[in-house]
């Protein structure tokens, strides 16, 4: 299944913020089904890595505790108007996501 990833970023205190939005159930396998009583499976990120101009910038290790629908948060120095973001996810049942974007200011 196909998950929506969308970043935005804005000049915030000097320094470029880079927001990452997931469209992610992250299930932490402990919930049952109201209905027929059964654990729901866990599903949820992993790692989430970020690269600016193609250099690894961010690295992320997620699990469990984290919200459905997680938005990411964080600032880079280096980066300026036009320089291009990579956002990789990939989750604990195989399930991957990429997107790519530019530093829009």
């Amino acid at each position: 299944m196909a998950r929506k990833t969308k970043i935005r970023t804005r000049m915030q205190g000097g320094k470029v913020e880079v927001l990452i939005l997931v469209t992610h159930p992250m299930e932490t396998g402990l919930r049952s089904d109201k209905k027929t009583k059964q654990k729901i499976p866990a599903h949820f990120i992993q790692t989430v890595d970020v690269a600016l101009n193609g250099k690894s910038m961010a690295s992320a290790e997620l699990g469990i505790g984290i919200s459905t629908n997680p938005l990411l948060g964080f600032r880079l120095n280096s980066a300026k108007n036009g320089d291009k973001l990579q956002v990789k996810w990939k989750d604990n049942q195989g399930e991957t996501g990429v997107i790519d974007s530019k530093v829009d200011l």
